[in-house]
């Protein structure tokens, strides 16, 4: 079997997208986006983690059982961060602590 050789001028792009991608996570840290943040976060992940699964890891050069294997975990990851987020969306919140210190103090302070 012969292994693709890539230029390094796609390599270099890459890590520039990689490092744009970086920028963008850090720049979408500082930002609110209220119940979305995390869906944003996930969302440049995935793209980063594709980038470097099909370039730096030759899936897009491997043969169609390798490509059905990495499709399969990201159908699994999938799964599995429907899952989180469903039983997370179904939580009630709860009070922090300085929320119940603060009533506790209200609450003593009116007796």
């Amino acid at each position: 079997m012969s292994e693709h050789i890539v230029s390094p001028k796609i390599y270099a792009v890459i890590f520039l997208a990689l490092m744009a991608g970086t920028a963008i996570t850090v720049w979408a840290a500082y930002q609110n986006f209220s119940m979305f943040n995390i869906v944003i976060a996930l969302g440049i992940a995935t793209i980063k983690a594709t980038l470097v699964i099909l370039f730096f890891m030759h899936g897009k050069y491997s043969s169609r059982r390798t490509k059905l294997v990495i499709v399969s975990g990201f159908f699994w990851l999938a799964i599995m961060l429907g899952l989180t987020i469903a039983d997370y969306s179904t939580r009630h919140a709860e009070p922090s602590r300085s929320q119940l210190n603060e009533s506790t103090a209200s609450s003593l302070a009116r007796s």
